[in-house]
This record gives C-alpha cells, sequence and structure tokens, in this order.
C-alpha cells in the first residue's frame, strides 16, 4: 500500500508513512489496540477522516487518494 501512495508524484513523504501534498499534511497512518488506521484529509479539505486500513480498507484509502488527487 505505501509503495502505491509513494507513486503520486504530487505527494511528499516527510517521515515514514506522511504525506504531504504542497504545504498541507495529507495522509498519515497510526496504528493502535484496535488496528492500523489512515487519516486522510477529507474532501472539503478542513479535516481528516479516519479509515482502517488493516484489513480491506486498503483499497479504499488507495481509491481515496486517487481521487483526491484528481486520478480515477
Amino acid at each position: 500500500m505505501l509503495a502505491r501512495i509513494r507513486g503520486h508524484a504530487a505527494l511528499a513523504e516527510t517521515g515514514r508513512g506522511v504525506f504531504y501534498l504542497k504545504s498541507r499534511a495529507f495522509l498519515h497512518f497510526h496504528e493502535d489496540v484496535a488496528g492500523l488506521f489512515a487519516d486522510l484529509r477529507a474532501a472539503d479539505g478542513k479535516a481528516f477522516e479516519r479509515m482502517q486500513v488493516d484489513q480491506d480498507g486498503g483499497a479504499e484509502l488507495l481509491r481515496r487518494v486517487a481521487m483526491r488527487l484528481g486520478r480515477p
């Protein structure tokens, strides 16, 4: 999943699993007792939406990242 996200030229990885779009935080990962999660900048650009990605959520995250970057 990280390799696919790193493939988006518009994103800069500032730390392992921490991605910026231009000068704004765009996506980061974290783990807690419930599993692995990603916080993705919401479509309105104001907040983050949290998604669980350690089960089948990874595909949905990749889809949303591509959409937010203007790719189908």
